[in-house]
């Protein structure tokens, strides 16, 4: 089974905003109303559905096929324009999964650290134990007080900034929408909401379709949570640069 995106044709209004928010092109409005007009382009995310007025998309459940399929080639890399342009990536394939070659800049040295490097080369910012958020209680101690950083598992690889700029001081729950198993992560997220203290959200994804997924769960958390919770959204390139930060609604 895989989920995708279904379409309540009562509730639909013609309105577009779905189309536009899809960033596989899976839908399309026709004579007025949603459709999803490309099924094996739908990651079943549900990124377009935080865009829809009146509540007519919803994920449901249906039989698998096919993923290399969803993203076609002629979709938009979410995030390559931020990428040195003598990267290298094979043509078509989901933008969060198609293989590249990010060139670094010339300036900084590129050479393997050597087995003699210090113990500790950089000081991190860390303050607890686990930060996976499949580990995580939603009553720690440590979250109590703390704005906590949903964190894109890829996000701490990518940006060598994302310990001083993020982690700093706040208490963190890190997350794959694509490749976690996440049922009972909006769960989760909502009881830390409801009841664990934390002072707002901030969610670091990474600038690819996939990772929107992150801040769906984050939405969709703090609604259940019934909490006006403040909530941010940062936004992370292929090339580690930070490219957007503000409030996510």
């Amino acid at each position: 089974m895989s989920k995708r995106i279904s379409i309540n044709e009562e509730l639909c209004t013609g309105c577009g905003n779905c189309e536009t928010g899809c960033e596989h092109g899976a839908l399309k409005v026709i004579e007025g109303k949603a459709r999803l007009v490309r099924q094996e382009f739908c990651d079943g995310l549900g990124a377009c559905i935080g865009t829809c007025p009146t509540g007519a998309l919803r994920i449901v459940d249906t039989e698998a096929t096919d993923d290399s399929a969803v993203c076609s080639a002629n979709v938009t890399q979410a995030g390559s324009a931020n990428a040195h342009p003598s990267a290298h990536h094979a043509a078509g394939g989901c933008p969060g999964s198609r293989l590249m070659t990010l060139t670094a800049d010339a300036s900084v040295a590129t050479q393997a650290a050597t087995t003699d490097a210090p113990a500790r080369v950089m000081q991190a910012e860390l303050g607890q134990w686990p930060i996976q958020l499949h580990l995580l209680p939603t009553n720690a101690p440590f979250l109590r007080g703390k704005e906590l950083v949903l964190l894109a598992s890829c996000a701490a690889v990518a940006s060598p900034d994302v310990q001083w700029r993020f982690i700093r001081g706040r208490a963190i729950a890190m997350a794959c929408p694509k490749l976690d198993r996440t049922e009972g992560y909006v769960e989760k997220l909502a009881a830390m909401m409801a009841g664990s203290g934390i002072t707002k959200v901030i969610v670091v994804r990474m600038q690819v379709p996939c990772c929107g997924g992150l801040s769906y769960m984050a939405l969709k958390a703090r609604e259940l949570s019934g909490t006006s919770l403040p909530l941010e959204e940062a936004v992370i390139a292929l090339d580690g640069s930070l490219v957007g930060q503000g409030p996510l609604h």
